[in-house]
């Protein structure tokens, strides 16, 4: 199965390479790289696609992302106001251990690395303590170079290896094999869900929106999310609703409406079967565990 995604190219000849990006919004394009990455979002919030696992995204947050992995934060809607003094910061640490040696990761010395890489293959997001100590390692790292810069990146990735708050995200691995024609029409229809999921859109209108049959635009949309357009958008407007759910001042009927549901009982339904809960059960579970970390 492969996702067909384009690819970011290899910029310099450091083995170990530290981005820092602050912009209005975060790149959105679905794509996928060689590099290992370890995502730091120093700040900014929106919606994340990794794999084919679907979620929200804060400042704080800590992602490794594996090779080839299709990928793309998409910062919340009014980050893309014209008007809007809002930013998007992320540190990124990228690294292909591979390139050091091929035979490295066949030392008994890195199996728990060798270990933890096969699994970021899937994406995963750091929680509770890791998360912290590898917020704060972005930055020691990106003040480091050379050797040094190496050296403590080996350190972070036993630190992650040995850990049991990683989380993955992605339900399969990908393989590479990505056809760059192909980037545009697919980042357009998911462009288009993005910034019409709160009102009543249909296969048909996606359809459209890549100029394709229905017929071949169902085919077409599973083969690069690996799910189907209305498993797609329900995701996003899932994913949206337990965002406001868990700010004050929203009923569940509001939240439904303000995500393109307008039958209540539907809106439970799918709320149940992406979340495990109901909408009210969401809310309050959310106001329990805020209560007991005050």
């Amino acid at each position: 199965m492969k996702p067909l995604l384009f690819k970011i190219a290899k910029t310099n000849e450091e083995a170990v390479r530290i981005l820092q990006e602050d912009y209005p919004y975060f790149y959105d394009k679905l794509h996928y790289h060689v590099e290992t990455q370890i995502m730091v979002i120093v700040e900014g919030e929106g919606t994340y696609f990794i794999g084919d696992a679907i979620g929200n995204f804060k400042a704080g947050d800590v992602f490794v992302l594996g090779p080839n992995l299709p990928h793309f934060f998409r910062s919340a809607q009014q980050y893309y106001d014209a008007q809007s003094t809002l930013h998007s910061r992320n540190i990124s640490v990228l690294f292909a251990l591979e390139s050091m040696g091929e035979r490295m990761l066949e030392l008994s010395e890195f199996h728990s690395v060798r270990k933890l890489l096969e699994r970021s293959k899937r994406g995963l997001k750091l929680e509770g303590g890791i998360r912290k100590k590898m917020f704060d390692a972005a930055y020691k790292m990106a003040e480091k170079d050379g050797l040094q810069r190496i050296i403590y990146l080996f350190k972070q990735l036993h630190r992650l290896s040995i850990s049991d708050e990683l989380t993955p995200l992605s339900h399969i691995n990908f393989e590479p094999g990505p056809l760059p024609s192909d980037t545009k029409k697919i980042n357009g229809v998911i462009r288009f869900i993005m910034e019409n999921f709160s009102r009543d859109i249909s296969v048909s209108d996606a359809a459209n929106v890549a100029n394709l049959s229905i017929n071949a635009f169902c085919r077409y949309f599973k083969m690069h999310t690996r799910k189907t357009f209305s498993q797609f958008l329900n995701q996003i407007r899932i994913g949206q609703a337990c965002k406001l759910l868990i700010e004050e001042g929203h009923s569940v009927k509001e939240v439904a409406f303000q995500c393109g549901y307008y039958n209540i009982s539907y809106f439970n339904r799918q709320f149940k079967q992406i979340t495990s809960l109901t909408p009210s059960q969401y809310a309050k579970a959310h106001r329990t565990r805020h209560n007991q970390a005050i």
